[in-house]
């Protein structure tokens, strides 16, 4: 049921996650949000990633992503996510296999590196449409190789950018974090709500 307060956590809207990914799904769920969950189809995704305005083009991304639903389910509220890691300029995302996730995560040992996530929530009915992004450092500690085979073994890395899960087994590389721990999860609540209250007031100046 769906109330006329239109509190940032009980929407007047019916919402979409236009998302596949379980971390983002459990952190909704603890923010107290009713929601169904419809993946969205971009292709070339890579292609949206610009190096040099990293926290723009990962918004872009992220609007794209709840574009596709938005489009079908209009009179929804739709929240579109990407998440993806940078080490030396280098833009890192999911691992392809297990071999790629190794170098990857060799690549971060005692390293740091940076977590963005982009943000998007849209409602095509009423023509909003609002972004947001949130960057966190992320300090490995350095790992021995067989540390990073043993963590291989457990499959965790698969479909994680960086090739690992925070809040995971991957917790034993982390040496220091400094910003928002759900944006490496995949979803930064504080930018969350913010977007969440956006369309409340912009909903509001519409009745």
């Amino acid at each position: 049921m769906y109330t006329t307060l239109n509190t940032w956590n009980k929407p007047d809207r019916p919402l979409i996650l236009a998302s596949r990914s379980p971390r983002r799904k459990q952190i909704l769920e603890n923010m107290g949000m009713l929601f169904s969950i419809h993946p969205p189809k971009v292709e070339n995704e890579n292609d949206y990633i610009d190096i040099r305005r990293l926290e723009g083009s990962i918004q872009t991304l992220a609007s794209a992503k709840a574009g596709t639903i938005a489009a079908q389910y209009k009179d929804a509220i739709v929240l579109g996510c990407d998440t993806i890691v940078v080490v030396d300029g280098q833009v890192i995302g999911k691992p392809a296999d297990r071999d790629d996730a190794q170098s990857m995560l060799k690549k971060l040992s005692g390293r740091l590196h940076k977590v963005y996530s982009g943000i998007a929530l849209l409602c095509a009915e009423i023509e909003f449409e609002k972004t947001a992004s949130q960057c966190t450092d992320v300090s490995f500690r350095e790992m021995a190789a067989w540390e990073i085979d043993e963590y291989l073994l457990n499959n965790e890395y698969i479909d994680k950018a960086g090739a690992y899960a925070i809040q995971g087994r991957a917790m034993t590389f982390i040496d220091k974090i400094n910003g928002c721990f759900y944006n490496v999860m995949g979803l930064p609540v504080s930018k969350t709500i913010d977007l969440f209250r956006a369309y409340n007031e912009f909903s509001k100046g519409r009745t």
